[in-house]
């Protein structure tokens, strides 16, 4: 068994957009494909090498370098980046790992609604996409994703309790805060997707608890899902595929997420909702899944139960396609790196 358990270097091998496309197009890839939302500051530093050096102020270039060099040396063919800066500014938050869904309210009626100062996204920087995209490495694509989503950002400006109760109060309102949210968010995505340095497009909305989707599925197809097939449409009219990162069970929406939206690829998995294996098997053959290694389990296992449960899926999917290796979230800095490793090494070794 080989399995890489600690750093050992750049990954040698060149990337190649070209193979996580196949993944996308539910297709085989040219080789087994590593995919991942986010790393940490540590792994940023520890695989980017020499990049490490350079300031790291997140949102400046030099943390665009870092991500860059972190992601090619690490076997990615492709880095995540935000397209700018634009973002729906909301109120305070306590600084903890974990807040509430009710903090940072700053819409609660009409008149908050009314007087709030909506941001327009053509008016921010995407300069870098340009600028940058020139200086990735060969065969590497930018694939952009958003200062959250559409749901995520109206529950931030409202909380969630004031968004149930406005939903029996106020629908319009209600309707009036999803449009104003979500064209901005329509519009955001447009001003990404002309680069050629982007290859494809991470809509980045989580939708749900574990049990259930966090509004009623008639509601999510009534305020939500109209926008994110607005959001897909803008990747497919420039000819370019779009993953939905969404938390959350989802099982009563996800014929809307692949016939309605027309989503390609779908990220996100945690093994107490439903394990990627039984994703695979029940949604592999009409959509890519990506990732799906869950968090907790990469956190409590071995390293060597790592390795073999990626390889397994690999195995799984290796003569369907449309499969690319992952955690089911992200790396947050509390999964150890051994473990990191190890679930790499499936793809690497």
């Amino acid at each position: 068994m080989k399995i890489k358990t600690y750093w050992r270097g750049p990954v040698t091998s060149p990337p190649d957009f070209n193979n996580l496309l196949k993944v996308l197009r539910r297709e085989r890839p040219t080789r087994p494909t590593l995919f991942e939302f986010f790393l940490n500051t540590p792994l940023y530093r520890l695989t980017a090498g020499r990049a490490a050096e350079a300031t790291l102020d997140a949102g400046t270039t030099d943390w665009l370098d870092l991500t860059i060099h972190s992601f090619r040396n690490a076997g990615y063919d492709y880095v995540n980046v935000q397209g700018s800066t634009f973002n729906l500014p909301k109120g305070e938050r306590h600084k903890e790992k974990s807040v509430s869904l009710n903090e940072g309210m700053v819409i609660t009626d009409r008149a908050t609604f009314n007087a709030y100062q909506w941001p327009d996204p053509g008016a921010f920087d995407y300069s870098w996409l340009k600028t940058r995209g020139e200086r990735l490495p060969q065969g590497m694509k930018f694939i952009v994703w958003g200062p959250g989503g559409v749901l995520e950002n109206v529950i931030g400006l409202t909380g969630y309790d004031n968004l149930c109760f406005m939903l029996a109060d106020d629908r319009g309102l209600v309707r009036e805060l999803f449009d104003a949210v979500g064209s901005r968010f329509v519009r955001y995505y447009e001003c990404c997707v002309g680069y050629d340095s982007v290859g494809a497009l991470i809509s980045n909305d989580d939708w749900g608890f574990k049990s259930q989707t966090m509004l009623a599925p008639e509601a999510m197809r009534e305020f939500v899902f109209p926008w994110h097939t607005k959001i897909v449409e803008v990747a497919h009219r420039a000819g370019k595929p779009i993953i939905l990162h969404s938390c959350g069970n989802l099982r009563e929406v996800m014929d809307d997420v692949i016939d309605v939206m027309g989503y390609d690829a779908k990220h996100s998995y945690e093994d107490t909702i439903m394990p990627v294996e039984e994703a695979y098997e029940q949604y592999g053959r009409r959509i890519a899944i990506m990732g799906g290694m869950d968090v907790d389990f990469v956190c409590r296992a071995t390293p060597q139960d790592v390795y073999r449960r990626g390889k397994a899926m690999l195995e799984r999917t290796a003569a369907r396609g449309g499969y690319a290796l992952g955690t089911g979230n992200s790396v947050p800095e509390y999964v150890p790196d051994e473990k990191y490793f190890a679930m790499t090494s499936a793809v690497l070794a």
